[in-house]
């Protein structure tokens, strides 16, 4: 409990630091103290931060779905921004001196210089003849004065400057970040693309060579993704008409009360060897044993350290995710993939691409997993990379492959930015063909 609670502190004092920044370069430094865009600005800067809190947390604090729904979508696109305003303004604290630098020379090139006046020929002694006594002596023009500097004090030029610089800045930062968040977003609600990758294994037999698995993760049927996101992803698998369909975790954020309906579609998944279910870190904060029996119903095998045998030609075993330990439940390799044949190829599904020592102990020859997005947020990535063996893609550890779907969805912000959604279909080659 201690240690939860000293995360939190540190996230809401990170996130408040953030904010305050956010608003002083964003707010304070462009407008007017007083003005009505001074208002709103501070006024947005404590209340999107409450959106986003509302957002994370309603789901756990047991708020009405409909309530979870309101908050979502404005405070979890506005985290996404505030990424990305902030990654933006950072940029432009390099700028700053640049630019009142270039701005600097400009006004001092600019200047008005003295002119100084031509020196007077030596005057020429000349006989004058002496005025008649009665004639006023005429008034001689005034010689003209010298041009005042035309320009602004120096302390006004420096805050005129500074305002200048803060608004240039500022009106970079905010469309760059905009048009990211913008972009990511239409990228999710678009649907995932349909990504292939050619996988070669010895064990598979010269039969099923081009077996397609269509591999599907990270669904996140929630608050904001519903059942329009869940119908995409299946018209967009039975479009490539697979051999076997594995959804490899993370299907759901939230309960089967409350999305049961938006993830019916699931119902119509077609493949000549079924579809496959095995349990994400999210189905554990959900209801994860009411999920398994709600995608039983929908037509789903869920696979729960178990294993079976597809078309004579190589093991599919499924583990839970270690998540569920807290539970007392989690994955047993031993139970899925002990006392088998390892002269057959074994495939298994595994939400977290971390269990894959587990998986090299235990003989397979393919792990399929999701659970990274792909980092979701550019530079999310790297932080990603810190976390898991392999964020994305195929890679081998030992007689052992490994493949990451970024994920059909997104948690959180529905956005992805440098991580693009995906549905991969692995063929699997057979080196006997």
């Amino acid at each position: 409990m201690l240690g939860f609670l000293v995360v939190a502190v540190v996230v809401l004092g990170l996130l408040g630091g953030v904010h305050w920044y956010v608003w002083r370069r964003l707010v304070r430094d462009v407008t007017v103290r007083g003005s009505v865009a001074r208002r709103l600005g501070t006024g947005a800067a404590f209340v999107l931060p409450a959106l986003a809190v509302g957002a994370l947390v309603s789901a756990r604090a047991g708020a009405p779905f409909w309530l979870q729904q309101v908050v979502a979508w404005p405070g979890y696109l506005w985290l996404a921004l505030l990424l990305y305003l902030t990654l933006a303004l950072v940029v432009g604290e390099a700028v700053r001196p640049v630019l009142r630098r270039v701005l600097e020379r400009r006004d001092i090139a600019a200047a008005p210089q003295a002119v100084a006046a031509p020196s007077a020929p030596a005057p020429v002694p000349v006989t004058v003849p002496a005025p008649a006594p009665e004639a006023p002596e005429a008034a001689a023009p005034a010689e003209p004065e010298a041009p005042e500097p035309v320009g602004v004090a120096p302390g006004a030029t420096a805050v005129s400057r500074r305002l200048f610089v803060s608004r240039v800045v500022g009106g970079a930062a905010a469309p760059a970040a905009v048009g990211t968040v913008g972009y990511g977003t239409y990228g999710v609600l678009r649907g995932p693309r349909v990504k292939r990758v050619t996988v070669p294994l010895a064990k598979i037999p010269r039969a099923l060579h081009g077996y397609r698995i269509a591999v599907v993760s990270d669904i996140h049927i929630g608050p904001i993704l519903g059942r329009a996101h869940t119908q995409r992803i299946v018209e967009t698998i039975n479009a490539t008409q697979p051999d076997l369909i594995a959804v490899v975790g993370d299907l759901v954020d939230g309960s089967v009360e409350n999305l049961g309906s938006a993830a019916e579609p699931l119902a119509r998944l077609r493949a000549r060897h079924g579809s496959f279910f095995v349990t994400g870190n999210h189905e554990y904060f959900s209801g994860a044993d009411a999920w398994v029996d709600h995608v039983r119903e929908l037509g789903l095998r869920p696979l729960r350290n178990e294993r079976l045998e597809i078309a004579a030609g190589f093991d599919l075993a499924g583990v839970d995710d270690i998540a569920g330990e807290s539970e007392g439940k989690g994955p047993d390799f031993a139970a899925a993939l002990g006392d088998r044949d390892r002269a057959k190829a074994a495939v298994l599904l595994a939400h977290q691409p971390i269990v894959i020592d587990d998986a090299v102990r235990h003989g397979v020859d393919l792990q399929l997993s999701g659970h990274t997005h792909g980092g979701q947020l550019w530079p999310g990535n790297y932080l990603a990379e810190l976390a898991n063996p392999t964020v994305a893609g195929l890679e081998r550890y030992g007689d052992t492959q490994l493949y990451v779907s970024r994920g059909a969805g997104a948690w959180g912000p529905p956005v992805r930015v440098g991580a693009p959604s995906d549905i991969t279909v692995v063929q699997l080659a057979s080196k006997q063909a």
